[in-house]
């Protein structure tokens, strides 16, 4: 009689990894926004364009720390100890940030980068590790751990973004004689405060833990033979390439929301709904907010259509058309911006169409790599697929030191050139989708 209860370690991972994304988001909704604003209110005073471009090199570290991280979980620590590691560092990380110089701020970015590359690829191993190779219950364990994934990403902004820019916590401070201005740091803490209880949650029930997470992966084992390579495999890494140069593109575009969109919500968008205001790191929790409400319906699209369901390049083709409109709708917004703050209506529409853009690219990318990759190089591609995120992120602070706040003409430019490259790019991969098909087909000698 199949199994219809999961193993008691999925509710272990889940909540460690839901308050460390509690961490992780709660930090990124305030970190430009701390950059940016002048030193007399507690900030760093940067400039947008040096504060974009440190965003952007933070983020690709911590997708590309994500490839040494598993690779020193395969060979020395074993998954279960390199995410406690990792969220040791996180933590010290965070606190780093919350005391207010610039050693510090720069030696906390570096540990929540090395401390993420440890966690997040390893604590994803240990919850595959949790099941059987054809076990029903896998693909619904990873649904409900993505889930805990956006539960922590909701909550984080709506906790750290109040403590970092509310005016209610900065006066809180002020009555009771601490300095208002040191709020940023609060939120920062708060981050660290996140991971700890993620710790205390994984060593608690460290026993229901995967065996397989305590120890190396290859030890006791023997080399596995892989079959020999044959023109079919060149095609298949071939056709995942071209597809990589498109998701970069994708990140590019997606990670604004962190970076100028996060800036254009605190210059350029009226943070009061109905005589309530709200700190403008608020609206970051529309996304996982969308992806929690949008997932279910789009894994039971796909189940419905079935064969009739397009293939993982024009579902890729589908992810660049929806963001592509996403940064259209920016154009109107922006010229709307020269009479006034606009409605944040607006940008819940495009962090709308960013999630179901995600949707169509991110879980697919993710399936075709594991699925098309040959078994000689799965884990190398893996780390490719890493490597074209961070890139992205890269990518996507390089844009956002282009944001101008009171220029819409040069915001209009910005996010209508990156709405038509998405655009172009959604056709070109429309027309291409066949021939990628063709390459990675099973058919093929």
């Amino acid at each position: 009689m199949p199994q219809t209860s999961h193993p008691p370690g999925l509710t272990t991972l889940f909540f460690t990894e839901m308050w460390e994304r509690f961490s992780y988001y709660g930090m990124r909704a305030i970190l430009v926004l701390f950059m940016v604003a002048p030193a007399g209110s507690g900030g760093m005073g940067f400039d947008t364009k040096q504060a974009a471009s440190l965003y952007g090199t933070y983020t690709m570290m911590v997708y590309l720390l994500a490839v040494p991280g598993g690779f020193i979980a395969d060979r020395y620590l074993g998954a279960s100890r390199a995410v406690l590691t990792g969220g040791v560092i996180i933590a010290l990380g965070q606190f780093l940030l919350a005391v207010h110089a610039l050693p510090f701020f720069y030696t906390g970015l570096a540990l929540i980068a090395i401390g993420t590359g440890l966690l997040k690829p390893n604590i994803s191993t240990m919850v595959g590790a949790l099941y059987g190779k054809d076990d029903p219950r896998r693909d619904s364990g990873f649904s409900i751990f993505y889930m805990g994934i956006n539960v922590g990403a909701v909550l984080a902004p709506l906790v750290c973004g109040w403590l970092a820019e509310s005016k209610t916590f900065q006066q809180f401070l002020s009555d009771r004689g601490m300095d208002p201005a040191a709020s940023w740091h609060w939120g920062f803490a708060s981050a660290g405060v996140g991971m700890l209880l993620g710790l205390g949650v994984y060593l608690m029930r460290w026993g229901t833990l995967p065996d397989s997470g305590h120890r190396k992966k290859g030890a006791g084992k023997r080399e596995q033979a892989h079959p020999e390579w044959t023109a079919s495999d060149t095609r298949r890494v071939m056709a995942i390439g071209i597809l990589f140069a498109f998701t970069i593109l994708f990140w590019a575009a997606y990670e604004q929301k962190g970076a100028s969109l996060n800036l254009f919500a605190k210059q350029l968008v009226s943070t009061e709904v109905a005589g309530f205001s709200f700190p403008a790191s608020w609206l970051q929790s529309l996304t996982p907010f969308y992806v929690i409400l949008l997932a279910p319906v789009f894994a039971r699209l796909w189940i419905r259509l079935g064969e009739r369901q397009p293939g993982g390049p024009r579902k890729f083709a589908l992810g660049l058309l929806s963001i592509g409109f996403a940064m259209c709708l920016l154009v109107p917004a922006s010229a709307m911006t020269g009479e006034g703050k606009i409605s944040p209506l607006w940008l819940a529409a495009v962090y709308l169409f960013d999630v179901i853009g995600e949707l169509c690219l991110s879980p697919v990318g993710l399936s075709m790599v594991t699925k098309l990759s040959p078994p000689q190089v799965v884990g190398v591609m893996m780390g490719a697929w890493f490597f074209a995120t961070s890139l992205g992120n890269k990518l996507a602070g390089y844009i956002s030191g282009f944001f101008v706040a009171d220029e819409p003409g040069t915001l209009m430019a910005l996010y209508g050139s990156l709405g038509a490259g998405l655009l172009i790019a959604a056709a070109l991969l429309g027309w291409l989708g066949p021939r990628i098909e063709g390459m990675t087909s099973s058919k093929q000698p």
